[in-house]
């Protein structure tokens, strides 16, 4: 492992150039440069969090810009758009990119960005990306795709046509729950430049301390992902079977609405699960506090299983009626399932379920 370059300034004039952590320190070039061998890519500039890796992005943007925006984001990601960004003359419009039809509104409305996830968080829609990217080269839109969910082990953005990769590292990525931390891969030089201005003249760098836990940490994702995706398809099937469930969501299962996209572009489901639960909100609150192995927390991707309730918690930012339209409801769970035992597991799920009324 290398050392922490646990330093704020660096004597001028040293061989490799760094003059001020906020500029940069060798902990982030470490990372950055392992990040850009997993996602096969030239360009990777780290961030204090994925927060701080969007805000970065979008700094790249001009007041009076458009940015098309598949409707079902990360809770945060919305809150920056609709109540930060707005204010500074960031115009969003929400579409669903699994109707085909959307597709015409790059054409039509002319967005200065394109905004995906996939899978979504926290319904696990699966966006067609090399459809939506091949629109959007045509029309010459950069297209930014937030792949926390699936990392680059299980899908590909910047192959698929994306002009942008990001992700949140404090997930999957570092995979213990100890360190905050963003990422943004890009093949795009222009865009490189903008990531490592926004780095240092917005103050969005990470410590080198994270960047040194999230190095360490990404040595085991191959072998954390494995065991996590083995154990959240098995259990999408227990919760699907379940008398008290009504319908779950799980990329590669034949009753998930685009299983077909999923398949073609992902190499596997991933170690999420969401799931509608026959209760209303105190009956499947009480569900998600009853769990002995998932802890009741916000985040995802640790080697220790979580549930969450995304409208509550992830979602809560967002209004009633906005969550309701999109089918984030009072009865739906997340899952973020982890390494342990998939019998702990599946007992805990049986017990926590059996246990409403």
């Amino acid at each position: 492992m290398p050392p922490i370059f646990q330093t704020s300034t660096f004597a001028q004039g040293n061989q490799e150039g760094f003059d001020y952590t906020r500029s940069g320190n060798p902990n982030f070039r470490i990372l950055s440069s392992i990040l850009a061998s997993i996602e096969d890519c030239q360009y990777s500039t780290v961030f204090a969090s994925g927060v701080s890796a969007i805000t970065a992005i979008v700094s790249g943007l001009k007041s009076g810009d458009l940015v098309l925006c598949e409707e079902n984001l990360y809770g945060c990601t919305v809150r920056l758009f609709e109540q930060v960004f707005k204010k500074f003359g960031i115009k969003t419009e929400w579409v669903d990119f699994t109707d085909r039809e959307s597709l015409s509104l790059v054409t039509n409305l002319k967005p200065s960005m394109i905004w995906l996830e996939s899978p979504t968080n926290p319904l696990l829609k699966i966006i067609d990306l090399k459809e939506v990217c091949k629109v959007a080269q045509n029309n010459k839109v950069p297209v930014v795709v937030d792949n926390t969910f699936a990392t680059a082990l299980l899908q590909r953005p910047l192959e698929l046509g994306a002009t942008i990769s990001l992700t949140s590292t404090t997930k999957f990525i570092n995979g213990h729950s100890d360190a905050l931390g963003g990422a943004v891969c890009t093949n795009d030089s222009f865009w490189h430049e903008r990531m490592v201005f926004a780095q240092k003249a917005l103050g969005l760098q990470p410590s080198p301390f994270d960047c040194w836990l999230i190095t360490r940490g990404i040595k085991t994702l191959p072998l954390r992902l494995g065991q996590q995706v083995t154990n959240a398809a098995t259990l999408a099937d227990q919760l699907a079977n379940h008398p008290k469930v009504n319908w779950v969501r799980y990329p590669f299962r034949n009753d998930h609405p685009q299983k077909d996209v999923a398949q073609k572009q992902m190499n596997s489901g991933g170690a999420m699960v969401t799931a509608s639960i026959k209760g209303n909100l105190e009956q499947t609150y009480r569900m998600c506090k009853n769990l002995r192995y998932f802890t009741m927390a916000e985040s995802l991707g640790g080697i220790e299983s979580l549930i969450c309730h995304p409208a509550t918690m992830t979602h809560a930012s967002i209004s009633p009626e906005v969550r309701s339209q999109l089918g984030i409801d009072n009865s739906l769970i997340r899952l973020s399932v982890g390494c342990e035992s998939i019998d702990d597991l599946s007992e805990d799920l049986d017990q926590a379920i059996n246990q409403m009324k």
